[in-house]
């Protein structure tokens, strides 16, 4: 079994698979349990940890936005049919965290344990935190299908050895920068910044769609030019306009740092998460 602690688990029924289509090795709809997700993250570790074993809905589309994800009636018929549900409670999706207080289902894997909640729920940044969550995912999922339950622990690890070697290869290469200053439109990076020692300034708040106010952008631009700085990072799917504005105004440039949370088709965690590495490298002042 998983070495990993149990955290929240619940049992919810059988997921409907037709609301965003189905993920994972399990193949045609209806294979394995059936298991409904919240957001990508979520979803990558899950079908990580679940293989052929599970069917996966992922509540948010692909290239949505996780932020507020309202329970329409098809969502709270699949989170009610779920075998298992993984979520991330405590205010990112109030709506469904609603849905699933009075459904009362049986296996929800929530994530909340690992995010600072309600201040920022990016923990998925940090791989170190989401490798725990894949000992959760398998002890949920081995609650509600105990015939597999030592598969689940076995790929929750082998999970957990790729996130803690994606987790070195951050340390290693970000070990000259730390104490530098990321600067970013969207303020999603504070687990990344406090696990590899930098400094993080958000132009906007926790959800990229609200413009910054003017008294916001001038402190960001009076801690860029106390910092030093020299990117400001914003996220493609929210646009550039209010990164390279500043970083216009400033003389500096821009690229771009991905929260993974609006994930098109074909991107992956790890993908997503090794370009960040490289454009911190690039963007950061770092020493050497």
């Amino acid at each position: 079994m998983s070495r990993f602690p149990l955290r929240t688990v619940a049992l919810a029924g059988a997921a409907v698979c037709g609301l965003t289509g189905c993920t994972g090795a399990g193949g045609a709809e209806g294979d394995g349990l059936r298991v409904a997700v919240t957001s990508y993250p979520l979803e990558y570790v899950t079908e990580q940890v679940g293989g052929e074993h599970v069917t996966i809905t992922n509540l948010t589309p692909p290239g949505g936005d996780s932020h507020g994800l309202e329970p329409t009636p098809q969502v709270v018929a699949t989170l009610h049919e779920a075998d298992v549900v993984v979520h991330l409670s405590g205010g990112m999706q109030p709506g469904v965290d609603d849905a699933l207080a009075q459904q009362s289902p049986g296996h929800v894997v929530d994530a909340a344990g690992l995010a600072d909640l309600p201040t920022d729920p990016h923990f998925w940044l940090d791989p170190v935190r989401l490798a725990a969550l894949g000992g959760d995912v398998a002890n949920g999922l081995a609650d509600a299908d105990p015939d597999h339950a030592v598969e689940y622990a076995q790929a929750a690890d082998r999970l957990e050895g790729s996130l803690l070697a994606l987790d070195q290869e951050y340390a290693s290469a970000l070990a000259p920068c730390r104490g530098a200053t990321l600067v970013a439109s969207h303020e999603a990076f504070g687990y990344l910044a406090d696990r590899y020692g930098l400094r993080t300034v958000g132009i906007t708040g926790l959800d990229p769609a609200v413009e910054p106010t003017p008294t916001r952008l001038r402190r960001a631009a009076e801690e860029v030019r106390e910092s030093g700085a020299r990117t400001v990072f914003f996220e493609a799917a929210a646009g550039p306009d209010v990164a390279r504005t500043l970083a216009d105004e400033l003389g500096i440039a821009s690229a771009v740092l991905h929260p993974v949370e609006k994930v098109q088709e074909g991107e992956t965690y790890p993908g997503l998460m090794r370009a960040n590495l490289a454009a911190l490298e690039r963007g950061l002042v770092c020493e050497g």
